[in-house]
């Protein structure tokens, strides 16, 4: 393993969806050489009118602290996409840089679904790091441009040194049950035709590589089974 590589990754539940219990989720990945990388942020200190279906739970800078962490202390947020549930605290993270598709950022200047939060993902540019497709941020850490839910969605895979690899599939597969190369029963999927194409995506890479761990981005049954912070994959 390259000595930035990935030694950690913690899983953190900072809110819910409580009609559908739904967990909105963040994630924590720690690197040989003293990294702490941030992949999403979890929802807004106030939550806005237009997403009342979102509840606040233990927020990421309480869980980050749990383990001896500060803001300042992230070097980098990996920002899947600009939804309330997955970028409500980027601007906490004032001395972190953001990662993001370029095709997603520059979709979200004018796109309505994003102006709620806005004043959180809309940072400077000189601190964001736009990429273009599928992406090896560092050994061991790749993100994979995954549109559907979005345009410019990614997910992330991760290679821990004792588990393996671990692929985050965030909002491209929210479920379980639609990790399948089927559309779904009514002949269509949630994300459409592009998002189907990038759940096949991300099927192959599972398969080709051997993957396995799967974590789905709000998949209630799997996340009771899975370790939480202060617990990490290594």
């Amino acid at each position: 393993m390259s000595q930035n590589a990935p030694q950690r990754l913690y899983l953190m539940q900072v809110g819910s969806m409580p009609e559908y219990q739904i967990p909105i989720v963040c994630y924590l990945v720690q690197t040989d050489d003293g990294q702490n990388i941030l992949i999403d942020t979890g929802l807004p200190e106030v939550i806005p009118d237009d997403s009342s279906e979102f509840e606040n739970g233990k927020d990421v800078i309480q869980q980050l602290a749990s383990i001896g962490l500060k803001p300042e202390d992230i070097d980098t947020v990996i920002s899947t996409h600009y939804d309330g549930d997955h970028a409500g605290r980027h601007a906490s993270f004032t001395k972190a840089g953001y990662v993001v598709q370029r095709l997603h950022h520059e979709d979200a200047q004018t796109n309505p679904r994003f102006d709620s939060i806005r004043a959180e993902w809309d940072q400077p540019i000189e601190r964001i790091r736009l990429v273009d497709g599928d992406t090896e941020l560092l050994p061991g850490l790749e993100l994979i441009e995954t549109s559907g839910h979005v345009p410019g969605h990614q997910s992330v895979l991760v290679r821990l040194p004792k588990t393996g690899a671990v692929l985050l599939t965030i909002d491209a597969v929210p479920f379980g049950g639609g990790f399948t190369r089927e559309p779904q029963e009514d002949g269509s999927s949630p994300n459409g035709e592009a998002g189907q194409a990038s759940v096949v995506k991300l099927l192959d890479r599972v398969e080709r590589e051997h993957i396995g761990l799967v974590i789905f981005g709000h998949d209630n049954e799997q996340w009771s089974t899975l370790k939480k912070l202060p617990e990490y994959y290594e």
